[in-house]
């Protein structure tokens, strides 16, 4: 099963996707995880993102689109995958679509998470992601068991610089500048559903496994 998880900032992608990933036995795949451990080890090309994510910008398409389909080569995507935070713009969203189709492959489902903005800006101000593995969190909904570890790591649980609300708002002008149009494109693919993020945990959850399956 290779599904798409499309979404704004803050409308929960990387917790549903980790979710999914346990559920299905596939791996999350998120763009944003590999570029902070490109950060972390200080490689030419983690400088190069680190000037573009601190400002709440995309990272250019070059920088991401071979880094993804090498890492769909491996062996743990043989039975499927999720992939969050890519495509963010069609440009990627084609390759995707034309790399995969040279393989006689295809995206089994793209899943929209719809959500407002004023739910994102309150839920932006609790979010906290793992330093180590990059787990997200929620001091009012969702923390970790021990304030500030990480429940799978270990790792220290801390905001992140683009989750302020001044960078939030511009990486939300982003996504709908550059990233919504994808939408209409997989819809036209026959490919897209949606799913109202702005529930609890437990509701978004049941909505994913009603249009996945069991």
């Amino acid at each position: 099963m290779k599904i798409i998880l499309m979404g704004a900032p803050g409308a929960g992608k990387g917790t549903h996707a980790r979710f999914l990933s346990e559920k299905y036995n596939i791996p999350q795949i998120a763009t944003g995880d590999i570029f902070r451990a490109n950060l972390r080890e200080k490689t030419p090309l983690g400088l190069e993102a680190k000037t573009y994510m601190d400002q709440g910008l995309l990272v250019p398409d070059e920088l991401t689109t071979n880094m993804v389909l090498d890492r769909l080569e491996e062996e743990d995507c043989r039975n499927g995958y999720i992939l969050d935070g890519f495509p963010r713009n069609l440009n990627q969203a084609r390759a995707l679509t034309e790399a995969l189709a040279a393989k006689g492959d295809a995206i089994d489902h793209v899943i929209h998470l719809e959500i407002e903005q004023d739910i994102i800006l309150h839920r932006m101000e609790g979010r906290r992601v793992c330093e180590r593995c990059g787990a997200s969190y929620n001091i009012k909904s969702l923390p970790p068991r021990r304030e500030g570890i990480c429940d799978y790591c270990g790792g220290a649980v801390v905001q992140r610089p683009d989750d302020v609300p001044e960078t939030v708002l511009k990486r939300l002008d982003v996504f709908h500048e550059q990233t919504a149009p994808i939408i209409d494109y997989y819809r036209q693919l026959g490919k897209e559903a949606r799913v109202d993020s702005g529930g609890t945990i437990e509701e978004v959850r049941a909505e994913l496994v009603g249009i996945l399956g069991e």
